[in-house]
């Protein structure tokens, strides 16, 4: 039951009233407030203060202020007049509460018709953000946009001018050998001793209306060898590590290629702290290969990137680990990712020989992949035609290469 406040006091001018109600210790933050035109409630427990105004206010303009240990509420009237007294006068129980539970009701209202406009005031502060997101989102996509069209009109220009000079090359190329098979053809042949002293000698060598000799020359029979004697001959063939013939191959190159692979399987990093925690299988790196292989077989491409990240601590000198980590990240579309590994790959795969080409076929096709998704295909297109240099017989290669041909094509069609 609270406890009603009586000795409160109030004054008043022609336009306002002034309300002052005692707080008796109450602080500031427990104090709570409620007007309406006719009634006004001061709560502040255990304390409590009702107003039954004889007279409306207007609500909207009315405020309070808290200080001094006294609350002093303001309230505009509707009308300007003095009042005889600020309360009814009546102690109609049924009246007062009628009046009670219409200003609770009409303050329950306007909460939520503030709260309404709260709500919608935030949402369209929400709709407007969106929207500026979305145009700034749009401009910055439209302009990245236009800088790869102004950039694949730019290599596609490139590559025509590049295919013109070629052709006029070829061309030049091939009237040079024309004329020099024109010369050679047009060129009169000197005539031998022989065909001299039988143009001599008329009465001798009679001559058909063609100018061919009807004189059948009379050779000596040619006096043949005597058979050599039979032997064997001891054939001895030089140790290859790499399958071709010795007279095609590049040595200094194979033997660079073959001394960096023995470093890269001598160079490992078994020794860093934080690795002292694995077992010696797991500190071999063609065993976490085999694992990360097994993996995207598998199709855990994310624990495959675990496995080759482990290996490539240990030994970052082995092309395959790169590269097979540059087909997980085609596979978790990090194509960025991939086109590093790719090319740290192809940095390994170095010097170029017949043992690496196929792993260095590989690794261009994987990072043409990743350039030809972020839409950089002429970029891409020089990976597939150096991998396809490399296995020129693969189908699926020229399949993939002809495709990405016409899409630049069609591109540079599209934008003439």
């Amino acid at each position: 039951m609270p406890l009603i406040v009586t000795d409160y006091s109030w004054t008043q001018t022609d336009s306002t009233v002034f309300i002052s109600v005692p707080l008796k210790g109450a602080r500031a933050e427990r104090v709570d407030f409620l007007s309406t035109e006719e009634y006004l409630k001061v709560h502040y427990p255990p304390y409590l203060f009702e107003a039954f105004l004889s007279e409306p206010v207007d609500e909207d303009r009315s405020t309070a202020k808290v200080g001094n240990g006294v609350a002093v509420i303001t309230l505009p009237k509707c009308s300007n007049a003095f009042w005889e007294h600020l309360v009814i006068t009546t102690y109609d129980k049924e009246k007062k509460k009628e009046v009670r539970e219409r200003a609770l009701l009409k303050y329950q209202e306007r909460l939520c018709s503030e709260s309404r406009s709260k709500a919608e005031k935030q949402q369209a502060e929400k709709k407007y953000a969106l929207e500026t997101m979305m145009k700034f989102e749009k401009e910055e996509r439209d302009r990245i946009v236009k800088r790869k069209e102004d950039e694949r009109e730019k290599t596609t220009a490139e590559l025509a001018a590049w295919q013109l000079r070629q052709r006029e090359a070829a061309e030049t190329e091939a009237r040079r050998k024309l004329q020099g098979q024109r010369d050679r053809q047009n060129k009169p042949k000197a005539p031998t001793g022989k065909q001299e002293e039988g143009c001599s000698e008329g009465a001798k060598v009679k001559l058909d209306g063609r100018g061919n000799s009807e004189a059948k020359s009379q050779k000596a029979p040619a006096l043949l060898p005597t058979p050599r004697r039979s032997a064997n001959i001891q054939v001895r063939f030089t140790p290859r590590v790499f399958p071709t013939a010795l007279r095609e191959s590049r040595v200094p190159e194979e033997e660079e290629w073959l001394q960096k692979q023995a470093e890269a399987r001598r160079a490992g990093n078994a020794d860093v702290e934080e690795l002292k925690d694995l077992r010696e299988e797991e500190r071999n790196p063609e065993w976490l290969k085999d694992k990360g292989d097994q993996c995207f077989a598998s199709g855990d491409f994310l624990g495959a990137v675990n496995a080759y990240n482990l290996a490539i601590r240990l030994h970052s000198k082995i092309p395959a680990l790169h590269s097979n980590r540059a087909a997980c990240h085609l596979k978790l579309k990090n194509l960025h990712k991939a086109i590093e590994d790719a090319s740290q790959a192809l940095d390994l795969l170095t010097p170029a020989v017949p043992a690496n080409a196929a792993a260095r076929a590989r690794a261009s096709v994987r990072r043409g992949s990743a350039f030809c998704q972020l839409q950089l295909y002429a970029e891409g297109l020089q990976d597939y035609q150096a991998a396809l240099k490399l296995d020129p017989h693969n189908a699926a290669l020229q399949a993939d290469t002809q495709t990405i041909r016409d899409i630049l094509q069609g591109s540079a069609t599209g934008m003439h």
